[in-house]
């Protein structure tokens, strides 16, 4: 994973079922993204490959020459991003854990670049540590305060994240206000959150740099799509294809604006089956999976879903898709208690609200409706106020009889429709 990217790569964690198919205000059109759909070719993995080729030569030749691993390993990251194929990650890990190894783990920004590896992965302990050896070695402070942030908020440690985040304070910052905006989303507020990325983005645009344009770019187009500000998050994924036409995580931002707000099924499964022709990921087939279950096609919907399934058995993802697989095992009475085991596991990797959640989800499809409370109570209430999360929640309170809790949430809900999916609005409406 690289440095920026904070704001997790799969965004499609969404369980839709069947709802009415209400036209809805037209904010795409094809003519601005279709050209983005079937590009010819990648600079950058072009680039990245070439590079791969020349430093591979280099090491081969002269293998002691320690310092070409991490840029072999850079240059796998970069195909990995692009083309989601995991052996690429563990590539990189293969060839940065040799460097670290070769220097005794003493180079610090070789040890950071392991950690950051390992967030992708989802080995985020292991991350933690790697961060902690970074900062005893002192060389590179602000760099490993800002990693040793990122994996804190991703373990739920955020006492220690807000004291990192105040540590790197500078509002003239890119790095720093982006990692504000993060820390004020989860606080649930959405409209600071909004504000400190747009100084971000002015920061990338005044220096004119691709890679935090791009950044600013795609990002502000989720927290605007968070927002209700559809045409915005529109707008800001185009302009991030402008950049890079080769980015695929803008292209998922106005596949789902198609599906979510427009409706529009058969051009969003387009849009998925151009983005998965080059960047091939298990979720797309969960997505499609879901988008059937929405027109009522039951076949495509299990083959696809069976497709997802499959792909995870004939990839080693580790804890990459727990949460995918979490949810939809616990969406079926039978599969109940696997989400339970696979959920138990992800307390146990980074003991977030949202992790309690599907831990305290799990045990409610299981029939332990008390349990279930008890545990969202604790762990949950006031600390996550994703709508995914406040749905389960709803969910949780109705089976325990606690109606009066409802309807607040229920409000807040209706007004994340966008976000959640057009299928669950069926199901929040008859919370």
């Amino acid at each position: 994973m690289k440095t920026l990217k904070i704001i997790p790569f799969l965004v499609f964690t969404i369980l839709f079922i069947f709802g009415c198919e209400t036209k809805s205000e037209q904010i795409t059109n094809k003519e601005d993204y279709t050209k983005y759909l079937n590009i010819k070719g990648n600079k950058s993995l072009t680039f990245a490959r070439n590079e791969i080729d020349f430093w591979q030569k280099k090491f081969d030749a002269a293998p002691n020459q320690i310092s070409y691993l991490s840029q072999l390993a850079s240059n796998y990251s970069t195909i990995f991003e692009y083309t989601g194929d995991v052996k690429n990650l563990y590539k990189t890990e293969e060839l940065l854990t040799k460097s670290n190894e070769a220097y005794d783990y003493s180079r610090v920004s070789t040890v950071r670049s392991l950690a950051r590896n390992y967030i992708s992965q989802h080995r985020f302990k292991e991350a933690l540590a790697l961060a902690n050896k970074a900062l005893a070695i002192g060389e590179g402070r602000k760099e490993t305060i800002k990693l040793l942030f990122d994996v804190q908020m991703e373990l739920g440690n955020y006492p220690e994240a807000v004291k990192n985040l105040n540590a790197i304070r500078d509002m003239n910052d890119f790095d720093y206000l982006i990692r504000l905006a993060k820390w004020n989303d989860h606080k649930g507020d959405l409209k600071t959150a909004i504000t400190f990325m747009e100084k971000a983005r002015d920061i990338a645009e005044k220096y004119d740099n691709k890679a935090l344009k791009v950044w600013s770019y795609s990002n502000l187009g989720d927290f605007y799509g968070h927002a209700g500000r559809i045409q915005d998050s529109y707008d800001s994924f185009l302009k991030t294809l402008v950049i890079d036409p080769n980015y695929s995580y803008a292209l998922k931002g106005i596949a789902w604006i198609v599906f979510s707000k427009e409706r529009n099924t058969t051009e969003a499964t387009r849009i998925i089956d151009a983005i998965a022709a080059t960047h091939n990921t298990p979720d797309f087939y969960l997505l499609k999976s879901q988008i059937a279950q929405f027109e009522g096609n039951k076949s495509e919907e299990i083959k696809n879903r069976n497709a997802y399934f499959s792909m995870m058995e004939n990839n080693n993802y580790g804890a990459m898709y727990n949460k995918y697989n979490a949810l939809i095992y616990a969406d079926d009475k039978q599969t109940a208690q696997k989400a339970l085991e696979i959920a138990k596991i992800e307390v146990d990797h980074r003991p977030t609200a949202d992790s309690y959640d599907l831990l305290a989800w799990s045990y409610l499809n299981l029939g332990e409706n008390k349990k279930a409370l008890e545990i969202a109570q604790k762990y949950v209430v006031g600390q996550s106020f994703e709508p995914k999360v406040q749905y389960h929640l709803a969910m949780i309170y109705k089976s325990n009889e606690e109606a009066d809790k409802v309807g607040s949430i229920k409000k807040e809900l209706l007004s994340s429709v966008y976000e959640l999916g057009p299928n669950l609005e069926k199901k929040v409406n008859q919370l």
